[in-house]
């Protein structure tokens, strides 16, 4: 469903990814983690179709991205960690419009189980730029969910939301994976992710580390315990759920420094 092979993609000076090569199955749920700058967000938006690679290969459904633009684009979601809504749209307007785009027939039943789904039923009215971080997400979600799509991208889609909406967020992707959608998600909550995802991943320096089964993770760093502590060993990173040995620090000390 989604093959990338040696994507390299240069901004001025900067490459920004290096040689990325992985592929995934229909219903597979692909972990995409990493430290900021790690290239995540430029390998999801090259799939899209948002910016052009300097050079690889990049297919979606056995179409290319670059040569397919419009047939890949009916096939695939991409939701950005911040989405770009229409601030004079309601929360229906927006469910209406993407049916409109998207050709999706009868699709009110649809939406309004979407925006019960996602606890938006009493926003159906409300203007986007009157929502929370959390419920542009959400209605965001509700949009890339609209027309089925054979591929989601999901950028950081756990921002803002709260515990509920996380949950709901979750138990509807392994829906969707179970129905025969390819989805990546990239967070960096990796203790909400872990129990999801079927392959992880790991990008560090616009490069991969990683890449294969949650349990192949596992198994190559066998002195790991959680998802969390394998992607610390996987990118050489110091992870405090295994570090034993901190100095103790008093109470007052570290209310200090917690931001508010």
């Amino acid at each position: 469903m989604i093959q990338v092979h040696d994507l390299h993609k240069l901004y001025d000076s900067t490459l920004a990814v290096a040689g990325v090569s992985f592929s995934l199955k229909p219903g597979d749920i692909c972990g995409l983690v990493g430290p900021n700058g790690a290239g995540k967000t430029t390998t999801m938006r090259s799939l899209a179709g948002l910016i052009a690679p300097t050079s690889g290969e990049l297919l979606v459904d056995g179409l290319c991205v670059t040569q397919d633009a419009i047939e890949v684009r009916k096939r695939l979601a991409y939701v950005p960690d911040d989405p770009p809504l229409f601030d004079d749209l309601t929360v229906g307007q927006h469910l209406d419009l993407i049916a409109g785009l998207y050709d999706v027939r009868d699709h009110q039943a649809k939406s309004n189980q979407l925006m019960d789904c996602f606890a938006l039923t009493p926003k159906v009215n409300a203007l986007a730029s009157s929502l929370s971080r959390g419920m542009r997400q959400k209605l965001a979600i509700c949009c890339s969910y609209l027309y089925d799509p054979k591929v989601l991208l999901l950028d950081e889609p756990l921002t803002g939301l709260d515990p509920p909406g996380i949950r709901g967020l979750l138990e509807s992707i392994r829906e969707r994976a179970a129905n025969g959608c390819t989805i990546i998600l990239s967070s960096h909550l990796l203790a909400m992710i872990e129990n999801i995802c079927t392959h992880v991943l790991v990008m560090q320096a616009g490069q991969v580390e990683f890449f294969g089964t949650t349990e192949r993770l596992r198994q190559r760093h066998p002195e790991t315990i959680t998802l969390e502590d394998a992607y610390f060993a996987a990118t050489n990173q110091i992870s405090f759920s295994m570090t034993t040995s901190l100095p103790h620090v008093p109470l007052m000390m570290n209310a200090a420094v917690v931001p508010q």
